[in-house]
């Protein structure tokens, strides 16, 4: 089996997100779970996609973190389309269907860049004020008081998913959120709690008009991720219910700049009569390839 290593939502090596990616020889089947899961645990990455081709236009992709299988990876999705595309497997220009656990997703894939489409946006529940939120904001490191402050709206952590569940937590400033320190021990049993996989923290006050974001999700042994596709997937969805994300408009999310790989995911989210439909995608850069002898 072929691998990769691709740097997602960047354009130089060594930033972004990092995901493993293991292309299966044509007509191969998936192996056993066990064994992707160990193959992501060898990688060492917080995700690695495993990608068996349908047909011409078609692939099923599945997702391991070195702890368990998950429904669906952003960055990883990005990474596996740059890497189908060095490989020739994959043309800019055209579009592509990908079959996930977390359902069936559109795939474009530009010039040195991919857009993939993000599951139904849904709003599942917002963190209780009786103590939820205080709860959420210390296991942070941070008090909740005066978080929710955003040009002009007043924000409050909710649930979110556009193929994953997370909270989206909302801080102040940037100072705020380079102050996180989460006890991940505390942080992994609300996550399990709430049944999401973590947390997405993000202010909308910069000075660059962009959104900045952390993510952390300890429940799947990822502390903390530096590009979350389908975190700014659903953190898009909640922004454009509060009013400050507008149908048609490219919005900029940079993430990873505590742990020193800056990485840029842009989404763009349409309105067709009552539905949403949400796009995110970046750039990708390969830092490795070889072979997976199993």
């Amino acid at each position: 089996m072929k691998f990769y290593i691709v740097d997602a939502f960047t354009q130089t090596v060594f930033g972004g997100n990092p995901a493993g990616v293991v292309v299966l020889p044509e007509g191969a089947e998936f192996p056993d779970d066990e064994t992707m899961r160990k193959t992501a645990a060898e990688l060492r990455y917080s995700e690695t996609a495993f990608v068996r081709r349908l047909n011409e236009k078609e692939f099923n992709i599945r997702y391991f973190t070195p702890a368990a299988e998950v429904d669906l990876c952003g960055h990883a999705t990005i990474g596996s389309f740059v890497a189908l595309a060095k490989a020739g497997e994959v043309k800019a220009g055209e579009s592509y269907i990908n079959h996930t656990l977390a359902g069936t997703i559109g795939i474009d894939v530009g010039e040195g860049s991919v857009l993939m489409d993000m599951a139904v946006p849904q709003y599942i529940n917002e963190i209780a004020a009786d103590g939820g939120r205080k709860e959420l904001y210390e296991i942070m490191g941070l008090s909740h008081e005066g978080q929710g402050e955003a040009r002009g709206a007043y924000l409050i952590p909710e649930m979110i998913s556009t193929g994953l569940p997370d909270i989206m937590m909302p801080v102040k400033d940037e100072g705020e959120l380079a102050k996180i320190t989460p006890d991940f021990p505390a942080l992994a049993k609300l996550s399990e709690r709430y049944e999401v996989v973590g947390v997405h923290a993000f202010t909308v006050n910069t000075g660059d008009g962009a959104v900045h974001c952390r993510n952390f999700a300890p429940l799947y042994d990822i502390d903390e991720e530096a590009a979350t596709g389908t975190s700014n997937g659903a953190l898009t969805y909640y922004l454009y219910r509060k009013g400050l994300v507008v149908p048609g408009r490219e919005n900029a999310f940079i993430q990873g700049e505590a742990m020193g790989r800056p990485s840029r995911i842009d989404s763009r989210l349409s309105e067709d009569g009552e539905n949403v439909k949400i796009q995110v995608g970046g750039s990708g850069v390969i830092l490795a390839e070889g072979e997976i002898n199993i």
